[in-house]
């Protein structure tokens, strides 16, 4: 064991204390200061024990008290006082957040926890409410929906369904008071509820036929009947409640088997159909269709009924012909009218479906125009697809193009001197005849024979050789059109259709184009369908719908492709 540390006088030092190896410093001894003397040799002469150079006795002295650190330590109780006096704010805050979430949520986490305690508290409720009459109710604090919610959630137990039959029969009980008392609204609202809780069926006949009869003798059915017959020959068949319709109803709801009343329902329907047909010769499909549903929710097994009907759908199937015509002949205006129509009289989806193929012959429209630099027109015609199909991919695509016509336009230098504007035009024919000769009418994007005759037609579309090189481009883009389609590059094909669409002028040739490349994408997609690549199918659909949304089995192959898709039950 090594000797313990002493003062270079000899005595052990004060301030230093023995401490076995491995044993921990007490809390005592670190709270007291440490103070390491710092003895040089001066100091160790004058400490030393016996005589000095004279022979006289030196006694012992404290030395140098230079290198003594009286600096009082930081205590570790002090430490942890401080960081509790710092974090007690929001351990009490959190503490009040808890107790909070408690008492707001205890109700859920009991009815969590202990369901059964919670379905006899919902059960007594009930009991209550049953007790003070109090059956139904939208709120839920009705005797029925307290019986309800304590059988979900208590199913084993049987008290929450003789509950509910003891609603039942409380509820036959108030439609027998209500009938006795002449309240036929507040007696027909509680033998629905009965019903509802399946009463047995003979007594819930039994009220409503007793019911029935006292609403027939304070009615005055002979009364009624009499207002009905006087409506019918005065044309009120309907709308009102004075009109004949609605009073024959009313009799034949308290006496079902009256002879009058349906006799005299029947020849006021057969009125009202005869006014349908009418309005069916006017034109006027959305009266004929109103006063044909009409007709249908008083009696749907009227015997004219089928015959009205028929030529409501011949009319119908008129209009859908006339406005494919108009789509097809590019009277846009008309065929739109004609599809609101269709609208009106109850034909939403094919109404939908003709508007937006009317908006993307207005988009094609309008890109043609601003082809020819017609922007105000281009313009006029996008907003036509606009308003008629705002979300149409044909349409988005139809204003990115207008607008980089428009920038095209504006770089051409269309505002720049004569001199310079011939120069220019010059210029660019001999580098789309350079192209041409080259073989890149279409590639690369902007140095092709098309796109630099496109540029000059934007600075002087009335030059002389801009419609010189028109006409000899235009046999090249219809040979081009013609080879995409016979080598099925039909990306190719579309390219050299809208080549075409910039110089060709006939609105007819261009529309039989779109035709046959738009058939073309309809057998492609035909193909993926039999082969199950449905995205590749859709694809096709849509490339040809936005080509020419009248082409004929474009319809069909959208059944078909809806049906491949539609969920299987």
């Amino acid at each position: 064991m090594a000797a313990p540390a002493r003062h270079p006088c000899g005595h052990r030092s004060p301030f230093r204390r023995r401490r076995r190896p491995g044993q921990p410093l007490t809390a005592a001894a670190a709270r007291i200061f440490y103070a390491a003397p710092v003895i040089d040799e001066r100091d160790r002469r004058g400490h030393v024990h016996g005589a000095g150079p004279d022979g006289e006795r030196r006694e012992p002295g404290m030395g140098s008290l230079r290198g003594l650190d009286f600096e009082r330590r930081a205590s570790p109780r002090s430490d942890t006082s401080r960081s509790w006096s710092r974090q007690w704010p929001w351990l009490l805050a959190l503490a009040l957040v808890a107790v909070v979430l408690l008492v707001v949520f205890r109700r859920p986490m009991a009815d969590r926890l202990w369901p059964q305690t919670r379905a006899q508290e919902l059960r007594a409720q009930a009991e209550q409410a049953l007790a003070q009459g109090r059956l139904t109710a939208t709120d839920g604090s009705g005797a029925r929906e307290l019986y309800e919610a304590a059988l979900a959630m208590d199913p084993d137990r049987d008290e929450a369904r003789v509950g509910l039959a003891r609603v039942a029969e409380a509820a036959l009980a108030q439609a027998r008071a209500a009938t006795a008392q002449d309240r036929f609204a507040d007696a027909h609202a509680a033998l629905r509820l009965a019903r509802a809780l399946s009463v047995p069926r003979d007594e819930a006949r039994q009220l409503e036929n007793a019911l029935r009869k006292r609403e027939a003798a304070k009615a005055g059915i002979p009364e009624l009947l009499a207002r009905a017959e006087a409506a019918r020959e005065a044309g009120r068949l309907t709308g009102a409640a004075g009109a004949a319709l609605p009073l024959y109803s009313r009799v034949l709801a308290l006496q079902p088997e009256d002879t009058r009343a349906l006799e005299g329902r029947e020849d006021a329907l057969a009125d009202l159909l005869q006014q349908a047909r009418a309005q069916l010769r006017e034109g006027d499909l959305a009266k004929a269709t109103a006063t044909i549903a009409a007709a249908a929710e008083y009696d749907p097994g009227h015997v004219d009924l089928p015959d009205t009907r028929a030529r409501l759908n011949e009319e119908l199937d008129d209009v859908r012909r006339n406005a494919a015509a108009d789509l097809r002949a590019g009277r846009l205006e008309r065929a739109a009218e004609r599809y609101r129509l269709l609208a009106t009289a109850g034909q939403q989806a094919d109404a939908d479906e003709g508007l937006q193929r009317v908006a993307a012959a207005w988009a094609r429209r309008a890109q043609v125009l601003a082809g020819d630099y017609r922007f105000a027109a281009a313009d006029a015609a996008l907003g036509h697809a606009r308003e008629l199909a705002p979300e149409l991919g044909a349409v988005s695509e139809a204003g990115h193009r207008i607008e980089r016509a428009r920038q095209a336009h504006a770089r051409s230098g269309s505002r720049l001197p004569p001199a310079e504007r011939e120069r220019r035009v010059k210029r660019l024919l001999a580098e789309a005849a350079e192209a041409e000769a080259r073989g890149q009418l279409l590639e690369p994007p902007g140095d092709s024979a098309f796109d630099k005759l496109r540029a000059a037609r934007a600075i002087a579309p009335d030059d002389a050789g801009v419609r010189k090189a028109t006409a000899r481009l235009l046999p090249a883009a219809r040979d081009c059109f013609e080879r995409g389609l016979r080598d099925n590059n039909l990306g190719l094909a579309r390219a050299c259709l809208d080549a075409r669409t910039v110089l060709e002028g006939d609105a007819g040739s261009l529309a039989t184009a779109r035709r046959r490349l738009a058939e073309r994408w309809l057998a492609i997609g035909d193909e993926r369908l039999g082969a199950g690549e449905i995205a590749g199918a859709r694809a096709a659909l849509d490339a040809a719908r936005g080509l020419d949304p009248a082409t004929p089995g474009l319809e069909a192959f959208d059944g078909r492709l809806r049906a491949a898709t539609a969920p299987r039950r």
